[in-house]
C-alpha cells in the first residue's frame, strides 16, 4: 500500500505541478481556456497559485499526513469546479479534465486508505 500511495502522490503532484506552472508563466492554453470558459484571465494566476499550493500540499502530506489529505480534497474540488466550469459553457472536451480529476481522486483514496 506504501508504494501506490508514493506513486499516485507523486504523480498527482507532477500532474498538478506542470499545470500550476503553465497557469503562472502566462502560457497562452490556459488564457485560451479562460476565454472558452467565459473566466477573466485575471483568474489565470490565481488558479495556477492554488494548483501549486495543492501540488505541493500533497508532497508535505509525506511529513503531515492531513496537509496531505486536506490538499488532495482540495485539488478534487478545484477539479469539480472545473466541470462546472466546462458544463456551464457546454464544452465537452473532458478528456484532460478526466486525467487530472482521476489522477486527484485516486490520490485522496490512496491518501485515506493509507492514512486513516
Amino acid at each position: 500500500m506504501f508504494a501506490a500511495y508514493v506513486t499516485i502522490t507523486i504523480v498527482a503532484a507532477l500532474f498538478t505541478g506542470s499545470a500550476a506552472v503553465t497557469y503562472l508563466i502566462g502560457h497562452d492554453y490556459p488564457k485560451a481556456q479562460a476565454d472558452i470558459k467565459r473566466i477573466p484571465r485575471s483568474w489565470v494566476p490565481r488558479l495556477g497559485a492554488v494548483l501549486a499550493a495543492g501540488s505541493l500540499g500533497l508532497l508535505a502530506g509525506f511529513a503531515v499526513p492531513l496537509v496531505g489529505t486536506l490538499a488532495a480534497a482540495g485539488l478534487v474540488l478545484y477539479f469539480t469546479g472545473a466541470l462546472i466550469a466546462h458544463l456551464r459553457v457546454g464544452s465537452r472536451n473532458l478528456v484532460g479534465w478526466a486525467v487530472f480529476f482521476v489522477t486527484v481522486v485516486a490520490n485522496l483514496v490512496v491518501n485515506i486508505t493509507y492514512h486513516w
